[in-house]
């Protein structure tokens, strides 16, 4: 059946028809749906593999964030690139990495080795996020993108919904926690074929002049951070020579890099473009939906399974509210918004209950109804849905095709290091939560306190039934805390977005100037 196509949508010389455009995302959703859904059946199982490899608290926060800082750092590179080089091969390119960081993720014998791969996975994972919006950017107006942007949001909420299930019933079965990295590698494949055979990205290159300095500065600015909150109250405390100097550092490496980029010819992160006041109030929104995008996978899991005993197949079944809600929001909100070109009010809308979902998770412990826990997950996954997508819309409007990939995966990008900082921060806090409640429960059963410390690893099974009732209270009562703090996160979200102005999504691919009917 021939597709039918607006006459005022596609006037614009070269514009592709629905059909060609649903055939050229056919492989892209199909490699993202593979990257999301590998990182989704990960955090169901981490209890699980952790638990068998002998990890800590603060390691298992590190398997999520190690995939987040490497997706995060990559991100705006892998944007830039796509500016100056072939975004076919550059998307198939991350395919492949994310591939083999899966492979040899299954294969791992001990927790750091599992560690460097889940990088190698996270620049994989930085690659895909950066080129499907990049050249969804390329090949779709922003009026129409709403739509397309809503089937982009169904693919990811779909797999983030699958993803639990899947991974549940792989750990609890013989096939054990190492299939859950290698079950995505066919689908990865049939994506590298299909993007092959369908995809077809208008050739915009230009000379490339690749910023190294920047990607280096970009790099350090943003792990600094990362490792003063994985080892701070641990190896030295949150006050002390240790804090000030990394937290120095950081101060340094962050003007460097904004001077650096200012000045360099073709900067990763381009803050002349950023400039903007809907891309800079969009990016403080992103911040925020990434710690609850990432924080609350990951979390949730670990507080169905250590906090209330349900196996990993049961915890990612809890998990269907959050997701479910996610894709509904993101799906019925897409399609509103390519036939009225109005974004702002849900925006905010989605803001307020984000804000409202989190509050709600934020009243847990280890004795919460089920019932009142699936309604925080829905409104929280209301707001995610509602927001994701259409911030990245609300930047790429303002922007012409020639700068799409950079100015894409820069919004991207930090909502990966909200996402990466937050899972360390609130995995940071919680550890030390946990232990406290640890130490003051085993006082109640006449255990000294100072024991606490040989229950670093979690492998829960070896304990016995009263400490383990012990452990499984502290990590509900914990749990609490972090999601406040996330709605906290959430309140300066809703404020940015309440004063984001709202521009008209234009008709046309490029950036120009529109005929006074349009």
């Amino acid at each position: 059946m021939t597709a039918t196509v607006d006459p005022a949508r596609s006037a614009e010389p070269g514009a592709m028809t629905h059909r060609q455009i649903l055939e050229a995302m056919t492989g892209l959703l199909a490699a993202l749906f593979t990257a999301l859904l590998s990182s989704t059946i990960v955090a169901v199982a981490l209890p699980t593999i952790i638990g068998e490899l002998h990890g800590t608290q603060r390691q298992y926060t590190w398997v999520i964030t190690a995939a987040l800082l490497a997706t995060t750092v990559s991100t705006p590179i892998w944007g830039k690139l796509a500016d100056l080089f072939d975004k076919k091969l550059l998307v198939q390119i991350s395919i492949v990495i994310f591939v083999a960081g899966s492979v040899a993720a299954g294969l791992a014998p001990n927790v750091p080795f599992l560690l460097a791969m889940r990088v190698v996975q996270g620049l994989g994972m930085g690659g895909l996020t950066a080129l499907v919006q990049a050249i969804m950017g390329s090949i779709i107006a922003p009026r129409e993108r709403g739509r397309y942007a809503g089937y982009m949001g169904s693919v990811m909420a779909v797999s983030t919904v699958s993803g639990p299930l899947l991974g549940g019933l792989l750990v609890d079965t013989a096939l054990g926690w190492r299939s859950t990295f290698f079950v995505c590698v066919p689908l990865a494949v049939v994506a590298l074929i299909v993007i092959q055979r369908t995809l077809r990205v208008p050739d915009i290159r230009r000379q490339p002049r690749i910023d190294y300095l920047g990607a280096i500065l970009l790099a350090a600015a943003t792990s600094l951070p990362m490792l003063w909150v994985t080892f701070a109250g641990a190896d030295y405390a949150w006050w002390s020579w240790q804090t000030a100097a990394l937290l120095g550092a950081t101060a340094v490496l962050v003007v460097l890099t904004v001077v650096w980029e200012l000045r360099a010819p073709e900067p990763l992160v381009p803050l002349r473009l950023l400039a903007h006041r809907t891309a800079i109030l969009a990016i403080v929104a992103s911040v925020a939906v990434g710690i609850a995008l990432f924080g609350g996978t990951t979390f949730l899991g670990q507080y169905f399974q250590f906090a209330r005993g349900y196996s990993p197949t049961h915890a990612g079944l809890l998990t269907i509210p959050l997701m479910a809600f996610m894709l509904l929001s993101s799906t019925v909100i897409g399609q509103i918004v390519s036939r009225t070109g109005r974004w702002k009010v849900f925006l905010v809308s989605g803001a307020a209950v984000l804000v409202a979902g989190l509050v709600l998770l934020g009243t847990i412990d280890h004795a919460t109804p089920l019932w009142l826990l699936g309604i925080a997950m829905s409104l929280m996954g209301l707001g995610v849905g509602a927001m994701m997508q259409n911030l990245v819309l609300a930047v790429q409007n303002t922007v012409d095709i020639r700068d799409i990939g950079a100015t894409s995966a820069s919004v991207a990008f930090f909502r990966s290091l909200g996402g990466a900082l937050g899972v360390a921060v609130l995995g940071a806090m919680l550890a030390d939560r946990v232990e406290t409640l640890i130490v003051q429960g085993l006082a109640a059963l006449g255990i000294d306190g100072g024991q606490a410390g040989g229950l670093g690893d979690l492998d829960l099974s070896k304990l016995p039934g009263p400490v383990l009732q012990v452990v499984r209270a502290a990590y509900g009562d914990a749990t609490g805390l972090i999601f406040l703090i996330a709605a906290g996160a959430a309140v300066v979200s809703l404020l940015a977005t309440i004063f984001i102005r709202e521009v008209p999504l234009r008709m046309t691919v490029t950036l120009r100037t529109e005929s006074p009917k349009s």
